[in-house]
């Protein structure tokens, strides 16, 4: 599955995208970003406070209990604000 992660997100895992592959009993976006932030210590830096993490499966707004199919694009960011 591929995910994305934008602005300090990406900033803090130190990469745009990656492809990850969370067990089979990762089925919500909740699960996928407890199980991302144990994949090394930048991940947990980036999710250390999962709150204020937004998510999107397939440029759709997700919330955390939302589940997702292995073939979905994954995108985190921070929350956005407009003005």
């Amino acid at each position: 599955m591929k995910v994305l992660y934008f602005a300090w997100l990406r900033d803090r895992v130190g990469v745009a995208e990656e492809i990850v592959e969370p067990p089979i009993e990762v089925t919500t976006v909740g699960e996928l970003i407890a199980w991302l932030a144990q994949r090394s210590a930048r991940h947990g830096e980036a999710f250390a406070d999962p709150a204020i993490v937004r998510c999107a499966i397939n440029q759709n707004y997700a919330k955390a209990d939302e589940s997702f199919s292995r073939t979905d694009e994954i995108a985190f960011f921070p929350p956005v604000t407009g003005g």
